[in-house]
């Protein structure tokens, strides 16, 4: 079974045409997804973009950390656990080559889980292994996602 997903990009510079080519150009563009709010987007701040937009590098982790939960989620409720609350304080490291061309390196989930059961906590954590495996975006990356996963009892 596959499934399509489209999005389209727009940019537009923003330079008179009296300007000198500057050596940056503006990295704010937009993505439309039908049917969704306009997702307003720059380059990292490091990288000479508008800090107060999202970045590739934000929308990557943020669909890692995302993707994670939701087949946790599914993966508890396959083994009937009841989950109460979830967080996470996800890290992603990229390296950036003197050539300018960079990669993920890794990314670390920090899920914090509270369950209802006492007795499953042990389980609740195991299953962070199996969501990993069934997570899309995950089985996408060329870079390991690791877990440092923590669970509690309400």
């Amino acid at each position: 079974m596959k499934h399509l997903f489209k999005a389209q990009l727009n940019w537009t510079s923003k330079q008179s045409p009296s300007e000198e080519l500057k050596k940056f150009y503006s990295k704010n563009h937009q993505i439309k997804i039908e049917g969704k709010p306009v997702l307003d987007v720059s380059a990292a701040k490091a990288f000479k973009g508008d800090p107060s937009l999202y970045n590739p590098e934000d929308l990557l982790l943020s669909s890692l950390v995302s993707c994670h939960m939701m087949s946790y989620l599914y993966v508890c409720s396959q083994n009937a656990i009841e989950v109460l609350e979830y967080s996470d304080n996800a890290e992603a490291t990229l390296e950036v080559s003197p050539d300018g061309s960079g990669r993920f390196v890794e990314v670390r989930l920090y899920p914090k889980v509270k369950i209802s059961n006492p007795d499953q906590i042990e389980l609740a954590l195991d299953l962070h292994f199996k969501a990993n495996q069934l997570c899309f975006i995950a089985n996408s990356c060329n870079f390991p996602v690791l877990h440092e996963a923590s669970c509690e009892n309400d």
